[in-house]
């Protein structure tokens, strides 16, 4: 108990100290990791009074400075764009005469690890790195640098060169092919490449910068003397004093929004309630106000950022409840000039589109733009994530991949949480830059994943406990020992530990997983062991609720689904004053009525064919969630009193949360239950629509499950549809429900006693792999 308190207290200690250090002012470019490539160009930059000094010994102070042990300059030891980053800041050191030491371990690096670094990538260099690490090369060489590298590398460095000549030959100056354009690479072309100083100032942006960058724009002042550039990179190193972002200016919202889903993805949002409401506040407000028809700008770079900008919005304001218009991200649909952008340069819109992709997850009905969005932006990261693709080897191209193949409908939370944390390196990653990842400053994150990994390791310690004592409660009840069906009381316990970060000392999830465990152990009772006899006893003690009569397996149930109810009562009349026994024992029978519905009819040997939608009224109550959530969510708001709520009368939320798992359910087990002699959605529509098959039913069911999913999340997310459950309530509705997406998306995991015991592993037991990190 004393670590328990312990450990939250440290918890308690690192939010405290980000929330003070960082996000006071919320200043955007803090959040943003320094491009040391960038740093470097500005610190190549001379003086005008005296070109044997710096003009920005700010930059120059902070290459020297930001030199790893390992002897590199970047963010990642094993990342390409460290050999050019390296190479920029030995080339701006060498520059100024001073730092030898730095030089010999840069250089060191740089002829140490190439050869590991580029066949990693194997031929699939980016455009970017094809222009910037041959550039990098030939300008450390001409300042006088020597490069010593393998033998056995020079073939694949001049394969790099000949790439580079044929991409020279093949582009135009500034084209609309692809981008950035090649003059945005000014600092790193050949000198056999003439770039005159027209070119350079007929394409500076209004700001002096050439297209946004500082590596580039330090190159052209340095080259033309152009004092709106200067000027600019003035304002670049004032507002950025802790190094130079590889990008200048960004969009400050979509930095917020970025930050606002790292919270969320590291499981930390519930520490950052204030300070995430505060910022999705300002985002909503802007939005409203918003003409989105002029977003289709011609400049692609301000298209992929503000998609980014936008799909990122649309995902995490309708996740927190507010009602935003799809038009806001679907612009880009109708602009096919933007749209072959996309395609063309499909790695450079790698995060944009996946932020696209992920958006879509909150489809609602009639949103026929956002299907045509996830259409798109699916076939788009599916080529991405080709073999010819050079981001083959990265970890983007496997978060593509994982997105794509399990689908955040059918994932739980504290595993998502998991991944992103163990992934940090590729999980901080906000957007592709012209020459490098954007990625949240190292402080911060270095802070955020301190916190993710001690919040996480601690719930997996309650987890612990929890799933004990539920183990034991079940034994204790005779759950565990029938002899006959299913033991998943870990099961159980992991699928709700894992679908809702409550907080750590919610009482919900135990609740909720010995309701389950009661419901799976009676389901299968009436499924396979009891007469009927038995059967009709139980149903009606139940509906007494008094176990007179009862013996053997039926008093066992009995007598847990008892001591349960009354636990809870006790809990709920502790906490809120309230008495739920009538509703609970009246939401027991209606469930164990449905069961005995559906045993009668197999009892009955056929005689009686129901209609699908008699058997979709039973069988939306046999499946039991509404049996697990609805009691369960007394103990999150007590206010859930004044609903009303009665046995048999339910909410819209609370229908299609029954009616969808009982469907999912339906289509991974319709073969079982043939065997068994039951009846099954699946079956009856093929009985009532001969000529059909097993396909043709199963995608009539699919179709059904998909337009009430739709449906389900938006009175799930949004205000003001209906009579309104709170928040909280619908909440654990949608994690119930995506718990049994996760149990039958594409098989009956539930059934298989070997399918998620990694994932029970992951989730409770196995600790965090950040070693690499």
């Amino acid at each position: 108990m004393q670590m328990g308190l312990s450990k939250v207290s440290n918890i308690e200690a690192l939010v405290s100290e980000i929330k003070d250090e960082m996000l006071p002012d919320i200043d955007p470019y803090s959040f943003v990791s320094a491009s040391a490539y960038d740093t470097a160009w500005l610190a190549m930059v001379p003086a005008d009074s005296d070109e044997t000094c710096p003009m920005f010994k700010e930059c120059l102070e902070w290459v020297v400075n930001n030199q790893t042990k390992e002897g590199y300059w970047g963010e990642c030891v094993d990342a390409i764009d460290t050999l050019s980053a390296t190479l920029a800041c030995v080339i701006a050191i060498h520059k100024w005469s001073i730092g030898a030491n730095n030089i010999k371990r840069g250089l060191d690096f740089v002829q140490e690890n190439a050869e590991k670094i580029l066949r990693k990538t194997e031929d699939h260099f980016p455009r970017w790195f094809t222009i910037i690490f041959p550039g990098m090369i030939e300008l450390a060489r001409k300042v006088g640098i020597q490069l010593a590298f393998p033998s056995q590398l020079n073939a694949f460095l001049l394969d790099i060169f000949h790439k580079r000549q044929l991409l020279l030959d093949s582009e135009e100056l500034i084209g609309n092919q692809y981008y950035p354009p090649l003059l945005s690479y000014l600092e790193a072309l050949p000198p056999s490449y003439d770039v005159s100083e027209r070119d350079i100032t007929m394409n500076l942006n209004g700001d002096g910068s050439l297209f946004q960058s500082p590596a580039a724009t330090a190159s052209a002042f340095m080259a033309t003397g152009n004092e709106q550039s200067l000027s600019y990179l003035q304002t670049v190193v004032g507002r950025c004093a802790n190094g130079v972002p590889p990008t200048f200016p960004m969009d400050e919202e979509l930095i917020r929004l970025c930050l606002v889903n790292q919270l969320q993805r590291l499981g930390l949002a519930d520490h950052f309630t204030d300070e995430i409401e505060e910022i999705l506040v300002q985002i909503y407000r802007n939005y409203k106000t918003l003409k989105w028809l002029d977003k289709a700008s011609n400049n692609i770079v301000d298209v992929r950022i503000q998609l980014h900008k936008d799909s990122l919005a649309l995902r995490l304001l309708r996740m927190h409840g507010y009602s935003i218009s799809p038009r806001h991200f679907c612009w880009f649909l109708n602009n096919q000039e933007v749209r072959a952008h996309i395609e063309e340069n499909q790695e450079y819109f790698t995060i944009s589109m996946l932020n696209v992709y992920r958006a879509t997850d909150l489809m609602f009905p009639g949103e026929n733009e956002v299907e045509e969005a996830r259409s798109f932006s699916r076939k788009v990261l599916e080529k991405i994530t080709l073999k010819d693709s050079s981001l083959a080897s990265t970890g983007l191209n496997k978060m593509v991949e994982h997105e794509l193949k399990f689908p955040w409908i059918a994932r739980l939370d504290h595993l998502d949480h998991r991944a992103w944390i163990e992934d940090i390196n590729n999980t901080n990653v906000l957007w592709v830059g012209k020459a490098s990842f954007h990625r949240l400053s190292t402080l911060l994150n270095e802070k955020l994943l301190q916190l993710a990994v001690a919040d996480y390791e601690f719930r997996q310690s309650i987890y612990r406990k929890e799933l004990e004592e539920v183990i034991r409660w079940s034994k204790n009840k005779g759950m565990s020992d029938m002899g006959f069906g299913r033991d998943k009381t870990t099961y159980c316990y992991f699928a709700i530990a894992s679908s809702i970060p409550l907080p750590y000392d919610s009482e919900v999830r135990m609740i909720i997983t010995k309701s389950a465990v009661v419901i799976t152990v009676a389901d299968d009772f009436y499924d396979t062991e009891a007469s009927f006899d038995e059967l009709t006893t139980l149903t009606q003690a139940i509906a007494r609720w008094d176990a007179e009569g009862l013996s053997g397996h039926s008093k066992t149930i009995f007598n847990a689904l008892d001591d349960l109810v009354i636990e809870l009562v006790a809990k709920v009349g502790h906490q809120h004053g309230i008495d739920i026994t009538y509703f609970l024992q009246q939401i027991w029978y209606e469930t164990f009525n449905s069961w005995f519905m559906e045993a009668e009819a197999k009892w009955s040997m056929g005689g009686f064919v129901p209609s699908m939608e008699e058997y979709l009224g039973n069988g939306a109550v046999s499946i039991a969630l509404h049996t697990i959530v609805l009691p369960a969510s007394y103990l999150l708001n007590p206010s859930l009193a004044d609903y009303k709520i009665r046995a048999g009368e339910y909410q819209t939320v609370t229908k299609l949360a029954m009616l969808i798992p009982r469907l999912l359910n339906d289509i991974q087990s319709y073969q079982k239950e043939e065997q068994e002699g039951k009846l099954n959605y699946v079956l009856l529509y093929m009985k009532e629509n001969p000529g059909t098959d097993i396909q043709d039913s199963t995608a009539y069911v699919r179709e059904i499950i998909y337009k009430n999913w739709g449906e389900f999340l938006q009175h799930v997310l949004m205000d003001g549809l209906a009579e309104e459950l709170p928040k909280s309530c619908k909440f654990l509705h949608l994690s119930c429900v995506k718990v049994f997406q996760m149990f039958f998306h594409s098989s009956n995991r539930y059934d298989s006693n070997t399918d998620m015991l990694q994932d029970i592993q992951k989730a409770i037991y196995i600790p965090l792999n950040i070693g690499s990190n």
